[in-house]
């Protein structure tokens, strides 16, 4: 019998996740979506329960901008990914409107062949306004999907704001999609995001596209050239690829593996999977203090008063944060480094 997810069992939907029941895995994510109290303390007895069967997985975030073909190529590479072997969970991120607060949700109808793929799992997830455009959860989402037997996890950003930053901290390799003959190659790419990118896929690098697919190569070869590499021990390459064409994904990954080779060898893999925790437990406290005094009963009264005055044009923006720093205790300076 199905388990409601009002009176979730967290045992028996880690049992149900370790077993790989799709059904149960879809209910352990909800749950650990699920902001109510009550149900983050059993989301957190499921993780435990979990932890031991984690950490295996490549965990390879992706970002590009709208029109790069993220999810073609997402759908390339995992069934490239499959054929070899591989079970693939693909965390795919919507923005969530500010307007009507909801999402779209497609990925599964992107990724159509992908998607009912037994050997693959796709979760998209709004971003219900989380900073970075990933989701609160999506960390414990990926352990999830680990538990559940998922050596692949693919994490897709919204292409937007903080969220290549945000996925790259989550992550153990960063790739960035990037689309040729876009008008002059260094005006479409962030220097933040060369600093980050372990590598550089110029997608849709088929057909008429091939010699301006070329060309951008060259050009974001030379940008990373001249700038100070992040990591002396791995220069991110500028490779080629078409996820529609399923052309140079087999190159694409081997990169990747001899990635998690050299990170592997002189032990700075083992530090970034520390530096993830370290990342989550910063971003969980981070969440939960600013959700706990914000929702605390003095505080609302400070804050509303805080909003009129701000809209009126009477005080600033920060003067009103101070204003309601100090109402609740925590003195005006509070957080300021």
């Amino acid at each position: 019998m199905p388990i409601p997810i009002s009176t979730a069992d967290p045992d028996a939907l880690a049992d149900g996740v370790l077993a790989g029941d799709r059904a149960l895995i879809g209910r352990a994510i909800t749950l650990v979506e699920n902001r109510n109290p009550a149900r983050r303390r059993q989301a957190q007895a499921m993780l435990q329960r979990l932890l031991p069967h984690t950490g295996n997985a490549r965990r390879i975030g992706i970002t590009g901008v709208p029109g790069v073909g993220k999810s073609t190529f997402i759908e390339a590479l995992g069934q490239t990914l499959i054929a070899s072997g591989s079970r693939v969970a693909v965390l795919a991120v919507d923005p969530t409107s500010s307007r009507t607060h909801g999402s779209i949700l497609g990925d599964k109808t992107r990724m159509a062949a992908l998607a009912v793929d037994p050997r693959a799992f796709i979760r998209p997830s709004p971003s219900a306004g989380t900073l970075g455009g990933v989701t609160r959860a999506t960390r414990e989402t990926m352990l999830v999907m680990e538990a559940a037997g998922h050596d692949v996890v693919l994490v897709e950003t919204v292409g937007v704001g903080q969220s290549e930053i945000a996925v790259a901290d989550m992550t153990d390799f960063f790739l960035a999609l990037m689309l040729p003959g876009a008008g002059d190659e260094l005006q479409g790419i962030k220097k933040g995001l060369l600093e980050i990118a372990d590598m550089i896929a110029v997608n849709k690098a088929d057909g008429d596209n091939a010699t301006r697919a070329q060309a951008a190569q060259r050009e974001y070869r030379a940008a990373l050239h001249i700038m100070a590499q992040a990591d002396p021990d791995w220069a991110a390459p500028v490779v080629l690829c078409s996820g529609l064409r399923n052309v140079g994904l087999d190159a694409l990954w081997a990169e990747i593996e001899r990635h998690r080779e050299i990170m592997t060898a002189n032990g700075k893999f083992d530090r970034r999977r520390q530096d993830q925790q370290v990342g989550w437990l910063r971003a969980m406290l981070q969440d939960r203090l600013l959700a706990g005094m914000l929702g605390a009963t003095e505080a609302k009264a400070e804050v509303a008063t805080a909003e009129a005055g701000v809209r009126s044009g009477a005080i600033t923006a920060p003067q009103g944060a101070d204003a309601v720093l100090e109402a609740i205790g925590l003195g005006a300076g509070f957080g300021e480094v």
